[in-house]
């Protein structure tokens, strides 16, 4: 029997990277954007569905021939050869496939990162103001505004805070419950030492990557900690071989200026940066739990030896509702109110410091609300010792037209 899979022209069998995507709609007409949350390319590309419906089968498995006739079945028209030899080549350009060319310019990101001295501010003058004495002022404003914490003095004030739970949505629109978690922080007993477990929203090879290099933002350079990273590479070298996927992701930026501005003013402090991938799903395998928890058990290990106290952040979001993420529909207010139920009952145990409880929630639903802040928050969980945790703020953003939902939530632990 003759087998065909060994060497697959990948001018003939195109495999369309691992891209974000989200409808969009001009007018009447609708349209699919795509764009790469690894930062390798740059570039957006703004696709007719037919046109989606084309790259939808750039798997590896679909010669184009046998997307022309999966077209043709679909809208009853041949496709033009030269005009689908045309998209290839374009999104080859754009580096929206798998093959030599984004090889090639991942090997040189990687290079360029791991030369530089500090993880660049990705963020800066997109997500929140670029300019330092404007950021403070956003800042402040977050705290001030009528969805930001209220002034009455937190409960725990005082205390050695254990952890928090906080969003990685843009902080232009969700800086307010940000607030929330980190009004908790201003009041309590602060650590030395962070350590922060972002979403790896672009996903990675393994479950967990570790990065030594020094954050910049607008108000400065935020130290990570070296003597604490020595010790983890020493122990899970694996850890730190995806540390690129640092370079494009926010959800350990997002943090940083709230860090810098209430705990930095008043003390020095370092970071230990983190980003993971994984779901409450992939969790019920006994070989990813175990690997997991491997690491988990070690993080701790090295953090109880060092002696230092210190305060784990968990920044992630919880449901993703409507077309941008899967769905066949726009999410309704009674979709919503449903979710934030579910959200607030899933959040019960994370409160009770349970994480196995946390996943056997999502586990049960199937993770039909994908919940990306699961790793994060899973990690926070099984790294702390906390007598009370507590939800101080839910919300939601809009991501799309079409009424895409994201929900997030504030949480601390003593």
């Amino acid at each position: 029997m003759t087998t065909t899979t060994a060497a697959k022209d990948p001018k003939q069998y195109p495999v369309l990277r691992n891209l974000q995507f989200s409808p969009i709609k001009e007018g009447e007409e609708q349209y699919i954007v795509l764009w790469d949350p690894t930062g390798l390319s740059k570039e957006k590309l703004v696709l007719p569905l037919n046109y989606f419906f084309i790259v939808q089968h750039f798997d590896g498995e679909h010669s184009l021939q046998e997307i022309g006739a999966l077209y043709l079945k679909r809208f009853g028209e041949f496709l033009m050869p030269d005009k689908v030899g045309q998209l290839v080549a374009d999104l080859d350009t754009k580096l929206f496939l798998e093959g030599d060319r984004a090889e090639e310019a991942r090997k040189t990101q990687r290079a360029q990162y791991r030369e530089s001295p500090l993880r660049r501010a990705a963020f800066a003058g997109r997500a929140y103001e670029a300019d330092g004495a404007k950021l403070k002022k956003q800042i402040d404003g977050f705290f001030t505004s009528k969805e930001g914490p209220d002034f009455k003095p937190s409960e725990n004030a005082g205390k050695p805070i254990k952890a928090l739970v906080a969003p990685t949505y843009d902080l232009k629109q969700a800086g307010p419950i940000y607030a929330w978690a980190y009004k908790e922080l201003q009041e309590a007993t602060q650590p030395d030492v962070y350590v922060i477990f972002g979403t790896a929203y672009a996903g990675l090879d393994n479950l967990f990557a570790v990065t030594d290099k020094d954050f910049e933002t607008p108000l400065g350079v935020v130290k990570a900690d070296q003597p604490l990273l020595a010790k983890i590479r020493e122990r899970f070298p694996l850890a730190f071989e995806e540390d690129l996927c640092h370079q494009a992701e926010h959800a350990i930026e997002f943090q940083l200026p709230f860090l810098q501005d209430i705990v930095g003013s008043k003390k020095p402090f370092t970071i230990v940066p983190i980003l993971c991938s994984f779901s409450a799903l992939s969790v019920a395998e006994p070989a990813v739990l175990q690997s997991v928890v491997a690491f988990l058990d070690g993080l701790r290990e090295i953090l109880k030896e060092s002696g230092r106290s210190y305060c784990v952040i968990g920044a992630g979001e919880l449901a993703h509702l409507g077309m941008r993420y899967g769905d066949k529909e726009p999410p309704t207010d009674f979709s919503f109110h449903r979710s934030m139920q579910h959200d607030l009952e899933m959040l019960k145990p994370v409160e009770e410091r349970k994480a196995d409880e946390f996943a056997n929630y999502i586990i049960k639903e199937n993770d039909q609300r994908r919940i990306s802040g699961f790793a994060p928050i899973f990690s926070l969980l099984r790294l702390i010792d906390a007598e009370s945790g507590q939800v101080l703020r839910y919300d939601r953003g809009i991501t799309d037209q079409y009424n895409s939902t994201v929900t997030y939530a504030s949480m601390a632990f003593f």
